[in-house]
Parts: structure tokens; sequence; C-alpha cells
């Protein structure tokens, strides 16, 4: 039995796995790793449970789900190792759009 990853993230905190960024431009230019932008899509691994209200007390339901693509800010988040590659924790409020 093999665990999918062994981060599950709390609260209404979302783990991303990034898409992989251009390597090239539209032109045919390879660019090196130093000068590729950060990429702002990657997919949902694992979500949170959701927050728990000020209010009412009772838990809000995460809205994303795991296995969608999705869009976040540039500059959110925290990066985290999994399986040797740089993942990112994020907040669910910083994620901008689901990508169909």
């Amino acid at each position: 039995m093999s665990k999918k990853n062994s981060i599950q993230p709390l609260f209404d905190y979302v783990l991303v796995k990034p898409l992989e960024s251009e390597a090239t431009t539209p032109s045919g230019i390879i660019l090196p790793g130093s000068a590729q932008e950060k990429p702002q899509m990657g997919e949902v691994m694992a979500v949170g449970p959701g927050i728990v209200s000020k209010h009412s007390g009772k838990v809000i339901p995460m809205i994303v789900k795991v296995g969608q693509n999705v869009l976040y800010k540039k500059w959110g988040g925290n990066e985290v190792k999994v399986k040797g590659e740089e993942w990112l924790l994020i907040e669910q409020k910083d994620v901008m759009a689901v990508v169909a």
C-alpha cells in the first residue's frame, strides 16, 4: 500500500503541483532555467477540509478539488518538496480560476 503524497493540507490550504513552464519563446529561442517565468498554473494534488466560519462556527467546504488545473497568484504560497519536486502550498483565496 502506498500513499499518494505525504502532505495533507489543513484548513483552506491547497497543495499544487506547478505545470511545466515554456522553455522556448514563440520564435524558437531556448530559455535557460533562470530566465523562465514562474508558472502560474498547476494541478491540485490535495486540499484541506475548509475553514471554520467566524460567525457560525461551521466548516466552509473547499471549492477546488483534487485533479483540477488552477490558475493562482504569481507570488503566492510556500514552496515545499514532494517526491523531489518543488510544489506549492497556497491558500484557497490565492486560487484565481479553475482551468477547464
